[in-house]
């Protein structure tokens, strides 16, 4: 099966760091255009300049309604269309849920949930009409192991995990495939706010994995045959016991 996106597009939110940028440069060389969102405007630029002409600036904050509703007409602007849509953009927190602040957790969930869902209803009437799309969740191991260490996150990769197999169900008439990635701890900023030790101790175990990792398992999802829905893709570093 070959790897290649040669001809297709592919919009990936969070695309200014992380694993979504590391998608971003996969998808890339695997032949597609790339519309990568996020709301850093001059990062986004400065990402795009260095990734080459095939690489498209969509300047979208996810947690604005009003900025979701344009996105697409951007999208379709700068690349002509849109195969792909990779919700990934997302934040965390950690940490005991009596210690925990509930501002925190809501901006957290508003990202994780709200706008995450919200991106994707914004793309899929596209897919439809074209009878063909791929729909790609940015999950976590933790949407299907409750991970006593982040309560609030966890809950809301369930979430995730609900409305990707719902909305699987409801899209597969219409040929847009949708599935979920779900990764174990990858070294992102998502976890700059993890204790020093607990850090300290997962790299030095191996127990962290690299967002390049990540992106290839998502190239291989998307390049499967149209008959053939990888619902999950749990990747786990081989020292995480789960």
């Amino acid at each position: 099966m070959s790897n290649s996106l040669e001809g297709r597009v592919a919009a990936v939110t969070g695309a200014a760091s992380g694993i979504g940028l590391e998608c971003a440069k996969t998808f890339l060389q695997a032949g597609a255009k790339v519309a990568l969102v996020d709301y850093a405007a001059d990062r986004l630029q400065e990402i795009c300049d260095e990734l080459g002409p095939n690489a498209f600036p969509v300047v979208t904050n996810l947690l604005d309604p009003s900025s979701v509703k344009t996105m697409l007409d951007d999208i379709l602007r700068q690349t002509g269309g849109l195969d792909i849509f990779h919700a990934n953009a997302g934040a965390y927190v950690g940490g005991n849920v009596l210690e925990g602040d509930p501002d925190d957790w809501d901006h957290m969930l508003n990202l994780n949930i709200n706008a995450a869902f919200r991106s994707v209803r914004a793309v899929l009437p596209h897919m439809v009409a074209q009878k063909r799309g791929d729909i790609i969740m940015t999950s976590s191991v933790a949407g299907v192991i409750p991970v006593v260490w982040e309560p609030i996150y966890t809950a809301s990769k369930h979430a995730v995990q609900a409305f990707t197999h719902t909305v699987r169900r409801q899209m597969a008439p219409h040929g847009v495939r949708v599935g979920a990635i779900l990764p174990g701890p990858v070294v992102t900023a998502l976890l700059d706010d993890w204790p020093k030790a607990k850090m300290d101790e997962a790299l030095a175990n191996g127990s962290l994995m690299q967002p390049t990792e990540v992106a290839e398992c998502v190239l291989f999802m998307l390049t499967r045959p149209r008959n053939v829905t990888i619902r999950d893709l749990v990747l786990l570093p081989n020292s995480v016991d789960l």
